[in-house]
């Protein structure tokens, strides 16, 4: 960035408490959302093809534990893992078409 006489600067950022969306640690405090669940027990569920329900209150790391999840399954060989929001299909429940629509264009 530049100022008015010309002189180039950098502004910096430093890391702060995200209390809204997904968290990112390089750009917020965070807890290793990995280490707040039994990895091997998730594990073990999706390799005999059962699942798991993350239930938990509002704004606690629920969207954030996911992505992180699905980036360490990802990271080797054994899986595939994609994150899908449907959540943009909310506003049409009784309409499946506009709801496909809603998702695919979020």
């Amino acid at each position: 960035m530049q100022d008015q006489a010309g002189i180039s600067y950098i502004i910096t950022m430093s890391r702060f408490f995200n209390t809204c969306g997904p968290v990112d640690p390089a750009d917020h405090y965070t807890l290793d959302p990995l280490q707040r669940v039994d990895i091997n027990s998730l594990f073990d569920l999706v390799r005999h093809k059962g699942y798991f329900v993350l239930h938990a209150p509002r704004q606690t790391g629920k969207t954030s534990s996911l992505l992180a999840l699905r980036d360490y399954l990802n990271t080797g060989s054994e899986f595939a893992c994609v994150y899908v929001n449907v959540e943009a299909a909310q506003a049409v429940r009784n309409n499946v078409a506009a709801g496909s629509r809603n998702i695919r264009a979020d």
